[in-house]
Formats: C-alpha cells, sequence, structure tokens
C-alpha cells in the first residue's frame, strides 16, 4: 500500500493545506502517518478557521477534521519517524517557520525523501523548509530546482514595517528570501488561480488555494488514482 508521512506544525498549521491534502490521499487509499516535532497534536492556525477569512464551509470542514482526525490527534514525533514511506507531505502555515522548517529531523526526512526517489509535496511556508535543508553534495537541496511557495507579494500585505504578525509575534524570514538566496528558481505565478511546481521529485504548492491541485498531483506523480 502506498504511503505518507505528513509533518505537521505545532506552533501553527494552516487548516486547508493540511485538510485537503489528507482527505484526497486517504479518500484514494494511502496509508497515513502523522508527524509533529514533539509527538503533540499540531495546532491549527485560528486564522484558518476563522469564516472571515476562509469561508464558513472550509472552517466548518477544517474544524472538524482538526477535532476528530484520529491520526491528526495522535502523532508520532518528527525524530521517531523513519524514511520508509513514499511521500512526505509538509503543510504550511506561518507557524513552520518556528518549528517544522527550524527542526533538523524534518529537514532529514526530506533530504531523505528525495535522495531515496521518493515523493516530497512542500507548501506555502513550509517551503521554508527548503532554504535550510542540505542535499549530498555541497549545497542546499533546492539549488538548481523550480519552487513555488508563499511570495514576498503576499507577506507584505500580513507583517508591518517590523515584520510583526498581526498577533505582535515577530516573523524571524520571509520564505521568498530564503528559498531564493539558497539557489532555488523561483516563480510563485502570481497572476494564476494556483501554482503548484514539479521539479523532479520535489513538488512545491504556492498557499492554500493550491492544496486541492497539490494533493492531485501528488497522487499522479505517485501513480495512484485519485478518488472520483
Amino acid at each position: 500500500m502506498t504511503s505518507a508521512l505528513f509533518v505537521v506544525s505545532e506552533e501553527g498549521y494552516w487548516g486547508e493545506e493540511c485538510t485537503e491534502p489528507l482527505t484526497t490521499l486517504s479518500d484514494a487509499g494511502v496509508e497515513i502517518t502523522v508527524a509533529t516535532p514533539s509527538g503533540s497534536s499540531p495546532v491549527v492556525d485560528e486564522r484558518s478557521v476563522d469564516p472571515d477569512e476562509v469561508g464558513e464551509e472550509t472552517a466548518e470542514r477544517v474544524r472538524e477534521i482538526d477535532e476528530t482526525d484520529e491520526r491528526l490527534n495522535d502523532p508520532i514525533p518528527i525524530a521517531e519517524a523513519s524514511a520508509a514511506y513514499d511521500a512526505v507531505v509538509f503543510p504550511g502555515g506561518h507557524g513552520t517557520e518556528w518549528d517544522i522548517n527550524q527542526d533538523r529531523h524534518a529537514r532529514s526526512l526530506l533530504a531523505g525523501a528525495i535522495a531515496n526517489g521518493d515523493k516530497a509535496l512542500v507548501v506555502c511556508h513550509a517551503v521554508g523548509i527548503l532554504g535550510f535543508t542540505w542535499g549530498d553534495s555541497a549545497g542546499r537541496i533546492v539549488e538548481g530546482r523550480d519552487v513555488t511557495g508563499f511570495p514576498n507579494e503576499w507577506e507584505d500585505g500580513i507583517v508591518d514595517e517590523n515584520d510583526r504578525m498581526p498577533n505582535g509575534r515577530k516573523l524571524p524570514y520571509w520564505v521568498e528570501d530564503e528559498v531564493r538566496a539558497a539557489g532555488a528558481n523561483w516563480d510563485a505565478e502570481l497572476d494564476a488561480d494556483s501554482s503548484v511546481t514539479v521539479d523532479g521529485d520535489l513538488i512545491t504548492a504556492r498557499g492554500p488555494g493550491s492544496s486541492a491541485e497539490a494533493a492531485r498531483v501528488l497522487l499522479a506523480e505517485l501513480g495512484v488514482e485519485a478518488p472520483a
């Protein structure tokens, strides 16, 4: 059976970016394991379940899955996860900047998946992990690769002039800047409704609106038929 490991933030994952791939892959028969940095349940970003932010239907769906999905509520620590999965999925959310993207075990899982020829789907702010992950050579894993992710133009509309989030927390870095500096070929396709980029075994997605497409692309790359 095809398997996937979801590496999800305890600092705030963006609901749709996790639940859309999670349910799509589940419906296609993919066996899923969830991992978090400490093994505690992941924490959903409250803005991603705010009806005024994402719409009532999406907010209710994400909240229900977050509260009831056994895999999300009983994760394993990232350090205990092996590389024995056909795919590793990194949902986004600003929270990933404080935990997932800086976690050495998460970076090792990503590098291992690419080195083993498995698939890696990295979404939105989680794309920042590519700027901190080294491959087998002297360069970072993203060097020379085509990627998309959360763009500076969008970040500029969220943080203030001191890079503080609406809740006052200081954003440590901007995803686009870090990934570009690591040598990526960056294109967030701002004129497109969604943006999903495939470069070898690495799949990147721009943000929430690209989650559904990203899930379908991952299934196709895995050779798994998408649910009707």
